[in-house]
């Protein structure tokens, strides 16, 4: 097997620990088993490509960054708001991607490393509309704790929305205050 063949089936299995790394901000929510980076990447992904098409941005551009957004917490876990009041996250995070992509082959590592800083640095049109996804993800899941009883995730949503920059995202957020996350499936049983 050739060597950079070898560095990207390591980066594969690598990536499987986004399914197995819980979200740990929650908990504080009286959350007793959270989402995962994984669960947490894939809707995000998914809820960028729909807010990326609304807002006449690159879909697969904005899904990718979505899933590749939080790889560098593999290796230096999912750091909670509190937690970052003491740590400097974002330097470690990079560090992290960083070395986890130097031995891929250059052109998966370069797009890897490039869409990566572009998420962080919220400068193009694409990044905006992902983080708003990675937001609109973590606000839904909130939503969804807070329909069942944690109390305290009502937090996510207060504080979450002041951060959104899109015009679709805004609205959505209007929207998911007001649903119910069981609301999808009420008229699905009804014969």
């Amino acid at each position: 097997m050739p060597k950079n063949d070898k560095h990207l089936i390591h980066f594969l299995f690598e990536l499987g620990m986004l399914k197995k790394i819980e979200h740990c901000g929650t908990k504080f929510a009286g959350v007793k088993h959270p989402d995962t980076l994984g669960e947490h990447s894939c809707r995000a992904a998914q809820i960028g490509y729909a807010l990326a098409i609304a807002e006449k941005a690159n879909p697969e551009k904005v899904a990718i960054m979505c899933l590749m957004h939080d790889i560098g917490e593999i290796r230096i876990g999912d750091a909670h708001r509190i937690a970052q009041r003491y740590l400097k996250t974002f330097p470690a995070e990079k560090r992290a991607m960083e070395e986890q992509t130097e031995k891929l082959p250059m052109p998966l590592q370069n797009r890897i490393r490039t869409l990566w800083n572009e998420f962080h640095d919220l400068k193009t049109p694409e990044a905006l509309v992902a983080r708003d996804a990675d937001l609109l993800e973590t606000i839904l899941q909130a939503k969804e704790y807070l329909d069942l009883g944690a109390k305290a995730a009502k937090r996510w949503l207060d504080n979450g929305s002041k951060y959104l920059k899109t015009q679709t995202a805004k609205k959505l957020f209007r929207l998911i205050e007001k649903t119910q996350f069981t609301d999808w499936w009420d008229h699905l049983n009804k014969a």
